[in-house]
């Protein structure tokens, strides 16, 4: 295997010979590069010759099975990736054009153990990447990316014999019949289906449909160029268009698609968004009904509810707190054997009988729409205002240098347990815990809680803080309890916002 560049131009000679693959595009989860800027067709070449590679160096057999979303030039990065693939020894299982949960669907659904499909999720045009797996249901997370970035950079791959090509026509069918199996509605609901002109729109509306929704479709003709916003439930541009769309057709609720169809975001029938930990929590009180002691997994950011909630505890529901990023919840909700696992960027896991245990955005609507069945009566505004009040800040991010915050962080974690172990209070009330399983969250004994974490993919802290008594004190935990003590590190910049 050649060793790939780091540095070529496009319009050169070597970029026609040569693979060029920046660094920066392993991720903690995946891989994301500007295809022609950071990555060539060669260099995605030498990441399908390199992950076959590491599958054969785990001990994996080396079946794979390979997707593509709608984007302009996925379909030939794909098929670079397939030759490296190839090349390496895998047997590659074509399964079209997918979203990501359906490559996921089709490690069990056609025995392929491993997985990888060319998405760039919600990003801008211009970029590509690759979702990997090797295990179902999981994906790769830090430790699978390192070996595998050092494998491709390196040019470690090694090519061996036995590949070949399968392709599998009309897979969309049998991963639509899945899904619909799990989620048969009684009454009819009118749903807006939210795609951003993204991949999902040629899935999640018949679906939804074959649950028996009574479906508005929104920008749900697959266009690439995105020609309104990018296809991202979290943003506000696609959020207001949501909104908007539930007014004036009077609609129970939208929901929104991001571009590979893992994630899922919700509007009420007020117009209102509802984060994905509070939808986690509002399923979690339905669902625990229905299976009582369950356990959920919910990443750090996530409301404090989950373990004050009486009918959680009621039901005899676990919540267990876990680090941020899909590829973490993912993992530890199949270590744990949990029903579900939430996480506040819209990922939802659910293992069975409710899923396979990998995000799957419609999936997750399906499970809303349910929930929403089995309360006739109720709209989803009034079961959101049913959960107890809590005040929760706006991320913010303190910028902090790559090289240097997670030495920082580990200086601000050693100080939060410090005061913790010794008794201490913030503003009046007794820390009862500091889970540092991502930075720290600080909880206190009604509830409240701070966190301070460090981005993942950006040279920054991440700060949240989540009151049970007020937004004023939701606002005091921030101005008299974080800033100030994280000033006490010149390391520290300004934030990108405040509160």
């Amino acid at each position: 295997m050649i060793k790939p560049r780091q540095d070529l131009r496009p319009n050169t000679a070597d970029y026609e010979t040569v693979p060029l693959v920046k660094p920066t595009g392993f991720r903690e989860y995946d891989a994301r590069w500007i295809l022609e800027k950071e990555i060539n067709l060669l260099g995605i070449q030498a990441l399908g010759l390199g992950l076959a590679t590491y599958v054969h160096e785990i001990g994996q057999r080396p079946r794979i099975v390979v997707g593509h979303d709608f984007r302009s030039y996925s379909l030939s990065v794909k098929q670079a990736l397939t030759l490296g693939l190839l090349e390496g020894g895998m047997e590659v299982v074509d399964i079209g054009l997918a979203l990501s949960p359906m490559a996921y669907f089709a490690q069990f659904e056609l025995d392929c153990p491993c997985v990888a499909m060319v998405t760039a999720s919600h990003n801008e045009n211009g970029w590509t990447g690759v979702k990997m797996g090797a295990q179902p249901p999981l994906t790769f997370g830090p430790d699978e990316i390192g070996r595998l970035k050092d494998i491709v950079l390196n040019g470690e791959g090694v090519s061996r014999e036995g590949g070949k090509l399968i392709r599998v026509e009309d897979f969309r069918e049998r991963y639509i019949a899945d899904i619909v199996s799990k989620t048969k509605l009684t009454r009819p609901i009118k749903v807006v289906a939210a795609c951003g002109n993204g991949t999902a729109g040629a899935f999640a509306p018949e679906a939804l449909r074959r649950m028996g929704a009574e479906v508005i479709e929104m920008d749900t003709e697959l266009d690439y160029t995105f020609p309104k916003y990018n296809p991202n439930p979290e943003d506000h541009a696609m959020l207001m268009q949501m909104a908007q769309k539930v007014r004036d057709t009077g609609a129970d609720l939208a929901l929104g698609f991001d571009g590979d169809g893992d994630r899922c975001g919700v509007v009420d029938d007020t117009g209102e968004e509802i984060f994905a930990d509070k939808i986690g929590l509002m399923l979690g009180r339905d669902l625990s009904v229905l299976h009582p002691n369950a356990t959920f997994v919910v990443d750090v950011k996530s409301t404090g509810l989950y373990k004050t909630d009486e009918v959680l505890k009621a039901n005899g529901a676990e919540t267990v707190y876990w680090k941020t990023g899909h590829s973490y919840i993912k993992r530890k909700t199949a270590e744990l054997g949990a029903l579900a696992g939430f996480e506040k960027s819209g990922h939802f896991f659910f293992n069975a009988p409710l899923g396979h245990g990998y995000d799957d955005g419609i999936v997750a609507a399906g499970a809303v729409l349910a929930m929403l069945d089995r309360n006739p009566g109720k709209k989803l505004s009034e079961l959101k205002a049913a959960l107890p009040d809590a005040w929760t800040s706006l991320t913010m991010s303190p910028h902090c240098d790559d090289e240097l915050k997670y030495e920082v962080l580990s200086r601000i974690v050693a100080d939060y347990e410090a005061l913790a172990a010794s008794g201490g209070s913030i503003l009046g009330r007794k820390i009862v815990e500091a889970i540092t399983v991502n930075g720290v969250r600080v909880h206190l004994e009604d509830g409240s809680w701070v966190l301070v974490r460090a981005s993942s993919n950006k040279p920054e802290l991440v700060v949240v803080v989540e009151s049970m008594r007020s937004e004023d004190d939701m606002r005091a935990l921030f101005r008299e309890e974080v800033k100030p003590r994280l000033a006490k590190y010149p390391e520290i910049g300004a934030y990108n916002q405040e509160i």
